[in-house]
């Protein structure tokens, strides 16, 4: 199984957003995330259109943030990114005559509910603007 890294990345990126002055070119935060410009294009997109951040094409074009970073919270960047739920369920139905496959779905669902509901609750609880301040005043 493979694990998203868009929600990392995205926190990344707004990041180094909030830390500078004006607009950042795809392939300028590619540089500081490691990866393709075209990757970090599509988290811009993503992002624009959760109205975290605001970007323009041409020269002179890039992504800045849309609202402070202090109103930015990780809760609505991961909701904005990874738009699944935390932990799925069996991709196919598990066999109802089995004593656990007919009852296993229903069994785990509190608990992955709970479990969801308590990491949201903690990713609302940092802004951007927290991670700024996790890293200090040095420049970009």
């Amino acid at each position: 199984m493979t694990r998203s890294s868009r929600f990392v990345v995205a926190a990344h990126v707004l990041t180094l957003l909030a830390r500078s002055d004006g607009a950042l070119t795809s392939e300028y935060i590619a540089g500081s995330v490691n990866t393709n410009p075209v990757v970090i294009r599509r988290i811009l997109a993503v992002l624009a259109r959760a109205g975290l951040v605001a970007t323009q094409e041409g020269t002179g074009g890039g992504g800045r943030l849309a609202k402070p970073a202090a109103e930015i919270t990780l809760r609505a960047v991961y909701e904005a990114v990874e738009p699944d739920a935390l932990f799925a369920l069996h991709p196919r139905d598990p066999n109802p005559l089995c004593p656990v496959g007919g009852g296993i779905q229903s069994a785990l669902e509190p608990t992955l509910r709970a479990a969801e509901t308590a990491l949201l609750g903690s990713l609302a609880g940092t802004s951007v603007a927290d991670l700024v301040g996790r890293l200090g005043a040095e420049s970009p």
